[in-house]
């Protein structure tokens, strides 16, 4: 079987959790004889034309067609965002050329719409996996650029406000005259006209998708509630295999203090904020904090961490790690996991790699990862956002001395990638069927 996976971006360069999954994904299919091609975006900011260039390489094993264009170059940047031509004609020639079976799209975010509706086009059958809120959300995140989350069923005119105070030109005047933007913005009639072709649009293509795949029931239900169709979307959640980690390698180097880390992007929505104001509250307590993170993405929030941990020797601001050479001896000397967050999440690689080390997790009591973590059994919740409450769980482990050893043996095997890839066969197998009995 010829497959052509699509997604945003792809490793060598990209190296979130979905590149690493599409990855790994492709390796997987490969090792079991299907056929994988992979396309991307590399860059949406090269060259002063509307001029789509692409390059052909193989990258560790796996086929990849990589695209590069400006996408401010576009005829309708704004519409393009959701339903981009230049990268249908692209998978077009990609699809005539390769002649796959199936196309699994990965998120949706700068592949766009597009690529579900030239397959629906060609009757190629295709399959969704999500990653985040993209088809939802322009932000991703479902967490408006105030600081506020937002809720079902989403308001057009809120939207465009979200979009419109990104920029200080906007922001400031939100602030101080809250009213009077609010008029001003519900007169923003192109832009929510746009933004309610944008919901229309993504959720017609998406209800045109054989099947999606959603890594969490939390994820699953939000689509439903938006109006996808409940017999379209699956709950499937992701494998980890972790080869070299031995009952040994799993066990906790000694220490006499409290060890807290926190792995993941150093953003304000990942709220690692709440996690040093926590220590405030904590002032004389045993314990340490280490941020692993990459500090070069947000230089402002950075500074603001920054000054949090001045003062406090308990903090490291460590930096950078590499997830496949560093995990597991990061985790090996951490006794907890926090995981602050302050927007929905959705099934947290972190929370599944802590799970396969022994690790508990304490998270905000929100979204996905609730769903992911058991109260009480293998991690703690706290208040989203609340950092004096994050404290007194952090409290309650110092003042129970056998607390963590009762969440490590409450924390469940996780599924590994084996069992990941036998459940997306079976669904390849049946959405080829499908196609074939529909053709």
């Amino acid at each position: 079987m010829k497959i052509l996976i699509a997604v945003h971006h792809f490793p060598p360069r990209y190296t979130g959790g979905a590149e690493w999954r599409v990855y790994r994904t492709a390796q997987a299919l490969q090792a079991r004889g299907y056929s994988v091609r992979v396309i991307c975006i590399e860059r949406i900011d090269q060259g002063e034309t509307q001029e789509v260039t692409w390059r052909d390489e193989i990258f560790e094993g796996v086929a990849v067609r990589r695209l590069s264009f400006n996408l401010k170059n576009a005829p309708d940047p704004e519409r393009w965002e959701f339903n981009n031509l230049w990268v249908r004609e692209q998978l077009r020639q990609l699809i005539q050329q390769e002649q796959p079976e199936i196309l699994h799209l990965f998120s949706g975010y700068l592949m766009s719409g597009s690529v579900l509706a030239l397959a629906h086009e060609l009757n190629l059958p295709s399959i969704v996996s999500l990653t985040d809120f993209w088809f939802l959300c322009r932000r991703l995140t479902m967490w408006r650029s105030n600081g506020q989350l937002s809720h079902l069923p989403l308001n057009p005119v809120t939207c465009a406000r979200c979009l419109g105070e990104e920029r200080r030109l906007f922001r400031w005047p939100g602030r101080l005259m809250p009213q009077l933007m609010n008029i001003y913005w519900q007169r923003q009639t192109k832009r929510i006209n746009l933004l309610q072709d944008r919901s229309a649009f993504l959720l017609h293509v998406l209800n045109q998708t054989h099947t999606i795949i959603s890594p969490s029931q939390f994820l699953r239900s939000l689509f439903i509630q938006a109006g996808l169709n409940p017999h379209r979307i699956v709950y499937m959640r992701q494998g980890h295999d972790f080869p070299e980690l031995t009952e040994e390698r799993m066990k906790k180097t000694p220490a006499e203090h409290l060890r807290v880390g926190y792995l993941g992007q150093i953003a304000e929505h990942k709220g690692v904020h709440i996690l040093l104001e926590a220590l405030r509250y904590l002032p004389q307590a045993p314990l340490t904090v280490d941020i692993y993170g990459d500090f070069s993405a947000y230089p402002r929030y950075v500074s603001r961490l920054r000054r949090l941990a001045a003062n406090d020797g308990r903090i490291r601001l460590v930096g950078r790690y590499q997830r496949q050479s560093q995990l597991s001896s990061i985790l090996r000397n951490l006794d907890v996991l926090v995981m602050p967050s302050i927007w929905y999440e959705n099934s947290p690689n972190v929370i599944l790699e802590a799970f396969a080390h022994h690790t508990p997790v304490i998270v905000s009591n929100l979204g996905g990862m609730a769903e992911l973590v058991i109260n009480n059994k293998d991690g703690l919740y706290f208040t989203p956002g609340d950092a004096a409450d994050l404290a007194q769980v952090m409290r309650r482990i110092l003042n129970e001395p056998n607390l963590l050893s009762h969440l490590q043996s409450g924390i469940a095997p996780i599924k590994n990638l084996k069992q990941e890839i036998d459940e997306l066969e079976a669904i390849y197998q049946n959405v080829v069927a499908a196609g074939r009995q529909a053709g």
